[in-house]
């Protein structure tokens, strides 16, 4: 592989060059903070363990900063992009910057939670600094529709980064660290400043690592229907689980059936459960209807 010129990541001149050039204003409707640090770039890729055989897909690239670090690491790079400015520059700013590398990128132009393909090889990595606003249903979404994803670092508030690595138990334990569980190990890899991105965000960031599980947690239920039970127990996350999933199961009654049937105290609230407890309740509430006379 032919080694990249020295200078071709971008620094803050460059970024800030570049957005003028294309009359581009980072909008909080997007969650558009663009990275202008280029150690962080090259600090996040390493962090994600980034091989030279990899295929990584990223979502939300901007004005390029991550995607040519990746394009430095990896075999190839798919970036996923909505804004059609961004979009359309991306793919000149990679064969200026990156002319020998250019033929192993390829851009994505939609919305990340509406993909259900890529080009090219299937991707071995998600790597992404990923918007604020829709951070969670993103990660879920890539995660879900290409199961050849192994490794996946995400940057992402540091409040949700909490969230998304939260053990049970934890106050901030809640349907994104269950959801997440379902298909990753999950935990936090590290804290971004403030300083690395223009404009400067009023929080902090997190890098939130995940690797994928061999397989789901055993269970006869469906993902979405074990989603669903998660979706119920945190709706009212202040109630027992006999009444959060009352609605859920017809009834308070059918609730605690379904929760003694999987081992699991009616008195018990949402934030203390495994990912594999509420797989159980699931498939105890599936076995229930089973068996329930037809009208």
């Amino acid at each position: 592989m032919t080694s990249p010129t020295p200078d071709a990541l971008l620094g803050p001149a460059d970024v800030r060059e570049l957005a003028a050039a294309l009359g581009v204003r980072p909008t909080k409707q997007r969650g558009q903070n663009f990275v202008i640090d280029a150690n962080t770039v090259r600090r996040i890729v390493r962090t994600a363990g980034v091989r030279p055989d990899d295929v990584v897909v990223e979502v939300g690239p901007g004005l390029g900063s991550l995607t040519l670090a990746l394009l430095e690491a990896a075999d190839r790079v798919t970036a996923v992009e909505i804004d059609d400015v961004l979009a359309a520059a991306l793919p000149a700013t990679v064969t200026a910057r990156m002319p020998e590398r250019a033929d192993r990128f390829a851009l994505v132009h939609s919305d990340a939670m509406r993909v259900t393909e890529l080009p090219g090889p299937a991707p071995t990595a998600l790597v992404a600094n990923l918007p604020y606003n829709v951070a969670v249903p993103v990660l879920l979404h890539m995660l879900e529709t290409f199961p050849s994803i192994e490794r996946t670092l995400v940057m992402v508030q540091a409040e949700v980064a909490d969230r998304l690595a939260a053990p049970p138990g934890s106050k901030v334990y809640g349907v994104p660290s269950v959801k997440a569980n379902w298909y990753a190990e999950v935990k936090r890899a590290g804290a971004i400043g403030r300083k690395v991105f223009w404009p400067a965000p009023n929080v902090d960031s997190g890098l939130v690592s995940l690797v994928r599980r061999d397989e789901p947690p055993k269970t006869t239920a469906t993902r979405s229907e074990v989603f669903a039970v998660v979706d119920a127990a945190f709706a009212q996350r202040r109630k027992t689980l006999r009444a959060a999933l009352a609605g859920w199961a017809g009834s308070a009654a059918e609730a605690e059936a379904a929760l003694v049937a999987a081992g699991v105290s009616p008195q018990a609230r949402g934030e203390s459960l495994t990912v594999e407890e509420f797989a159980r309740i699931a498939e105890h509430r599936q076995r229930q209807q089973s068996e329930e006379p037809v009208a």
